[in-house]
């Protein structure tokens, strides 16, 4: 069994794109996150975040990306993590990520990705992708995801993308709001597992509302370190939502080492800490480690 299971990890950025031009404004809004995350040095390539991960005994899932129509940001593409996985299959599995924009088209990848790619599940990043979840244009998508039975993990609350620029680089964070657009979506399609990705700041309390009400609803605590936690959040995975909440890091913007050693000296529960660390992820995702 691995000490942990990390399920938001980001690739490097060697994934066929070219990396901004310097001074450009996805180059600024590139410097805006890691200064926001105060990120460090980045990983130079796949086989450094691997082995980053094997050192550590840290499984883990890796997120393709696609908010380019809306962004100009080159996609991190399901075929490049599909890739990655088959190379480092006892590290990780990987989720494919869609422009829920290209309707029919998504819905066709999602499939290709589950069954051709092995792909395990899918990334949505609402305020870079530019829509509201619950939006009935966008149910076939969900719709076909839970048929595949492929969870979904929503990014929820602020982002760091365009953290501190004018406007927030024009990255709107209405659409990341648990209510109404998780707990509809989660209402609308019960058979789908949803997992809310990172403390929804400002919108904690309605996170954990939502959590609390809806079954299939789960969350992961990345993006933040442990120091910065809400103490209703501890409280609640301490307690009604143990079995709800999951480790993930949002490396490289925070790498494990760092999130696990605030995770440390928060004030979790022992017998919480090993659920939330990877009981809940390996049981939520289906990935039988340790049977």
């Amino acid at each position: 069994m691995p000490k942990a299971i990390d399920i938001h990890v980001h690739a490097p950025y060697e994934h066929g794109g070219s990396a901004p031009a310097a001074g450009s404004k996805l180059a600024q809004i590139a410097e805006a996150a890691a200064s926001y995350f105060r990120s460090g040095a980045m990983p130079k390539s796949v086989e450094e975040m691997a082995a980053y991960y094997a050192e550590r005994d840290i499984f883990a899932v890796l997120l393709a990306e696609n908010w380019e129509s809306t962004t100009g940001i080159a996609p991190v593409t399901n075929d490049f993590i599909a890739g990655v996985v088959r190379r480092y299959a006892a590290q990780f599995i990987g989720f494919c990520s869609v422009d829920p924009w290209q309707a029919r088209k998504a819905v066709d990848e999602v499939r290709r990705s589950s069954e051709e790619l092995g792909l395990r599940g899918v990334k949505f990043h609402p305020a870079l992708q530019e829509f509201f979840p619950s939006d009935p244009r966008f149910r076939p998508l969900f719709e076909e995801c839970a048929r595949l039975k492929m969870p979904v993990l929503v990014h929820t609350g602020m982002t760091g993308f365009g953290a501190g620029m004018p406007g927030g680089a024009g990255i709107r964070s209405k659409y990341c709001a648990p209510i109404p657009y998780i707990d509809d979506l989660a209402a609308d399609i019960p058979e789908l597992t949803i997992i809310m990705a990172h403390p929804a700041f400002p919108w904690v309390d309605e996170q954990l509302a939502v959590l609390l009400h809806k079954g299939n609803v789960f969350m992961d605590i990345s993006g933040w370190s442990p120091k910065y936690f809400q103490p209703q959040l501890i409280q609640h995975a301490n307690t009604l939502l143990q079995d709800k909440v999951m480790f993930g890091s949002d490396y490289p913007m925070i790498l494990p080492d760092r999130w696990l050693a605030d995770f440390a000296a928060a004030p979790f529960r022992d017998e919480v800490r090993e659920k939330i660390l990877w009981k809940n992820a390996n049981r939520v995702l289906g990935l039988g480690l340790g049977a």
